[in-house]
């Protein structure tokens, strides 16, 4: 009986959109749940350095290359603060760590994908962060409080990547034959992914109808990804470029934008390893943290001097 009281007293703070703190008495379900996403969440935005990474000595100028590390600092502190919420729900910034480094914890198979050339940087701002908004400015409602007010600042700061992202593109876009190809094969190369990231259909959803019923999500995969389309498919007019989809066109009858079938054997394939830089990502993200040790030692050194250098006053 008092267990189902307490059933009760959560999911009515939830249908009534009381935030969950972590104080709050809340199912181990709901506690594991968001510990996944969050976790995982947290894991894309530091294993999404890499990508970008590779181009900060191959940027086009010094106002680019400043703009690019800004934009990976950002990455790095969206990181920070969802490994913090995280830790809000009994699980420890070790752990989690652990288990991304043994492979028992994933993170957005967009991450696994080669960046050829520098439109790469344009496309991954424009589409993957674009993607990324669409996803993450529902989560400023997500029932889970410390996940909902750390998303507040990071959608703030993806908006601007996508616009940095958009403007990489549209500058190339106006340029020479050469730039124009490099524009399109970028965007070529990163649509079908894009849309791949909101992860399986409803029907193949194994935890979305709980999630909502949480309101840890508030719109389906689906939902998301037509929103994503439809988006996309008008600012690529902009550009004067296209998507690589044949069957994409616009549906007055439903008001939204019909696309093409979504090579999920792709999907799966990148999601169990398999991908084409799932191997060199893991392998990068490993080596920093081994090489990066003496850092947090040196950090925790400092604070146990300075604890007892107050202890001593």
């Amino acid at each position: 009986m008092e267990l189902k009281k307490l059933e009760e007293i959560f999911q009515h703070k939830i249908d009534n959109e009381i935030k969950i703190e972590p104080k709050d008495w809340m199912p181990e379900a709901y506690r594991k749940t968001n510990i996944r996403q969050i976790s995982q969440h947290a894991h894309s935005e530091v294993v999404g350095m890499l990508p970008e990474g590779n181009w900060i000595t191959r940027a086009p100028s010094l106002k680019r290359k400043a703009i690019l590390l800004a934009k990976i600092q950002d990455e790095a502190g969206h990181g920070l603060y969802l490994y913090s919420a995280a830790e809000t729900l009994g699980i420890s910034r070790d752990e989690m760590i652990e288990q991304l480094h043994s492979g028992r914890a994933k993170y957005s198979s967009i991450f696994n994908y080669p960046t050829l050339t520098w439109a790469d940087m344009g496309a991954i701002g424009w589409l993957v962060d674009g993607a990324a908004i669409i996803n993450q400015v529902m989560l400023c409602r997500t029932s889970y409080g410390p996940y909902a007010r750390g998303m507040v600042r990071i959608c703030k700061e993806e908006s601007f990547h996508q616009r940095q992202g958009f403007e990489i593109l549209y500058v190339l876009s106006q340029g020479t034959d050469a730039q124009k190809a490099m524009c399109q094969d970028a965007i070529n190369r990163w649509w079908w992914p894009s849309l791949m990231m909101f992860g399986p259909t409803d029907a193949e959803s194994s935890n979305s109808e709980q999630s909502m019923l949480w309101k840890i999500k508030r719109k389906s995969n689906d939902e998301l990804r037509q929103q994503f389309v439809d988006m996309i498919a008008e600012q690529v007019k902009v550009l004067g470029m296209t998507l690589p989809d044949a069957d994409l066109k616009w549906n007055e009858t439903k008001k939204h934008y019909d696309f093409g079938a979504i090579n999920w054997n792709e999907f799966w394939n990148v999601v169990k390893g398999n991908g084409p830089c799932n191997k060199q990502r893991l392998n990068a993200r490993i080596a920093a943290h081994q090489n990066g040790a003496w850092v947090r030692e040196a950090a925790i050194a400092y604070a146990e001097k300075q604890k007892n250098k107050h202890k001593a006053a």
